[in-house]
C-alpha cells in the first residue's frame, strides 16, 4: 500500500499528532539500556552527570511495554502494549498488539505511521515543535548533556541502583506538549515513563526486557 504524504493545507495541528506515543518511544528509544541489570557502583556523588555516564552508549535493543493513558475527556482509562525496538542511531519502532495493532517508524526525519491498512508518512520539518523534542532527546543519545539542558531542567534522584529522572521542559515549544516527563529505573534499565501532557492528558508506562 502506497504511503502519503500530508499536503501543507491539510497537515494537522501538531496538537493531533500522535504525541503522547511520540515522545514515549522517543524517550525509550534514548534510554533503553537493554541486557544491563546490574546497577554500577559510583563512589561519588549520584547526580546528572553520573545517570548520564550510566545511560550512554546505549546499543539498541528490544523491550516490552505496557501502558495506561487517563485522557481528560473521557472518564476511565486506555491500556495497549506491544514492543519498542530501537536501532542506533535514529531508528526508532513502536508496535502496539493490543487493542488493535498499530505500528509508528520513526527514522531519520520522517514518521511513518500503520493502522487499519492505511498507512502515513510525516516530514517532521512540517511540525517544529515535535522536531525540537526528537532533537533534544536525540542529544541524550550522543551524551550531550548540554543539548538536553537547552530545552528540559533536569532533576536526578535515588542512587544508581534506583534512580529516578525528571524533566521540566523551560523550552517554551516543548512546553505546548509536555508539562513534566518522570521516569524511574535501576542501572541503565528504565522500568517507567509517566508523562503529563499540557493538555491535561498523562500516561505510565512499565518497560521490561523480553522474556521476563
Amino acid at each position: 500500500m502506497k504511503p502519503t504524504t500530508a499536503p501543507a493545507c491539510q497537515r494537522r495541528p501538531t496538537s493531533r499528532l500522535p504525541l503522547p506515543a511520540l515522545c514515549r518511544a522517543l524517550l525509550l528509544g534514548a534510554w533503553l539500556g537493554l541486557g544491563a541489570g546490574a546497577a554500577p557502583a559510583y563512589a561519588g556523588q549520584w547526580d546528572v552527570a553520573a545517570l548520564m555516564e550510566v545511560l550512554a552508549g546505549n546499543p539498541g535493543g528490544r523491550v516490552r511495554f505496557v501502558e495506561t493513558r487517563h485522557i481528560s475527556l473521557l472518564d476511565g482509562t486506555l491500556e495497549s502494549r506491544g514492543e519498542l525496538v530501537f536501532v542506533p542511531p535514529d531508528r526508532l519502532e513502536r508496535h502496539t498488539e493490543a487493542p488493535q495493532r498499530e505500528s509508528m517508524v520513526l527514522a531519520g526525519g520522517t514518521l511513518s505511521l500503520e493502522r487499519g491498512g492505511r498507512s502515513h508518512t510525516l516530514r517532521l520539518r512540517d511540525y517544529p515543535e515535535v522536531a525540537a523534542l526528537i532533537d533534544s532527546i536525540r542529544a541524550t543519545l550522543a551524551g550531550d548533556r548540554a543539548a538536553l539542558e537547552r530545552h528540559y531542567a533536569l532533576s536526578v534522584g535515588g542512587s544508581a541502583a534506583a534512580w529516578t529522572l525528571d524533566l521540566l521542559p523551560h523550552d517554551s515549544e516543548l512546553a505546548r506538549i509536555v508539562l513534566r516527563i518522570s521516569m524511574a529505573g535501576e542501572g541503565a534499565h528504565v522500568s517507567r515513563v509517566d508523562i503529563l501532557q499540557a493538555d491535561g492528558d498523562r500516561s505510565s508506562m512499565r518497560i521490561w526486557p523480553p522474556g521476563q
